[in-house]
């Protein structure tokens, strides 16, 4: 070989070495310090309905501290939603429900754990998943607003085992509508909302995994925290759940009708009166 040529492989040789090697500032990733949270898929433990606080019964049992102002809004969404109309909720019309909402998982979701994101994709309009950031960044500061909002995230070892066995998330930057629960517990409109969270597992059975929630609105007249539990499901199954898919709810200008099983339009309220039909050319005229 020449002296030119061995000269050449050597030096490709040291490129690939330096291209393989980690860099001095890497972090070794090493996902054997993380809890077991990605095996099989998690659902709500607690029977009775998804719902803010699953310790107490929906609508006004949920007791939520609201300030006199949104207290009468929710009155107001409870009589609408009696006569017939959907309230303040507007997820009937596929708005995602957003946090803290979305955890109270009316439907199975899963976890996904990376050294530097930790993903939670929800079977129900995946369009909802949570990414929470766990590499030390500080928020954003022109991020645009999302129903499920920016969540960042730091693991724990509160144990000193030396394995992380708790993630603690702080989530803001939400987008609006959104309500408390499918009663139309109503959050603030400024969107100004906290929500912090602690996740993990119970310590007598890994197979319940914790979520301590508490959320800061100025809908409330203090922060509201509550404590979720998930049961997990090791035989897994997914199903395509699409809101949109088969959804015979029809909005019209700023109001609601239902979709008949012939395809008809019709009230959902009593004397409800029909859509306006400016646009379109009415018979005999």
């Amino acid at each position: 070989m020449s002296a030119m040529r061995k000269s050449h492989l050597v030096g490709a040789l040291l490129l690939v070495a330096s291209l393989l090697a980690p860099s001095a500032g890497a972090q070794v990733s090493d996902l054997s310090k993380y809890p077991d949270f990605s095996t099989g898929q998690w659902r709500r433990a607690e029977g009775g309905g998804p719902r803010y606080d699953p310790s107490k019964p929906p609508r006004r049992g949920q007791q939520a501290p609201l300030t006199p102002e949104y207290q009468a809004l929710y009155e107001a969404n409870l009589k609408d939603q009696a006569a017939g109309g959907q309230g303040l909720d507007q997820t009937y019309r596929c708005i995602p429900s957003g946090m803290p909402r979305q955890m109270a998982a009316g439907f199975p979701w899963e976890i996904l754990i990376s050294p530097h994101t930790t993903h939670f994709l929800f079977e129900f309009s995946l369009h909802t998943a949570r990414r929470i950031y766990t590499d030390g960044r500080d928020w954003p500061q022109d991020e645009e607003p999302t129903f499920a909002g920016y969540s960042i995230g730091k693991w724990l070892d509160t144990t000193g085992s030396g394995r992380f066995d708790m993630l603690e998330v702080e989530t803001r930057n939400l987008k609006g509508p959104r309500t408390f629960d499918g009663s139309g517990i109503p959050m603030h409109e400024d969107n100004a909302t906290v929500i912090k969270e602690r996740i993990y597992l119970d310590k007598a059975n890994p197979d319940l995994l914790h979520n301590d929630i508490t959320t800061i609105d100025n809908a409330l007249t203090r922060p509201w925290s509550v404590a979720k539990t998930y049961a997990r499901q090791k035989r897994v199954k997914w199903h395509e759940n699409l809101c949109t898919e088969n959804n015979n709810h029809v909005v019209v200008g700023k109001d609601a009708y239902m979709l008949s099983a012939d395809g008809y339009l019709m009230p959902v309220r009593r004397d409800q009166a029909p859509p306006d039909l400016r646009y379109f050319k009415q018979p005999g005229k």
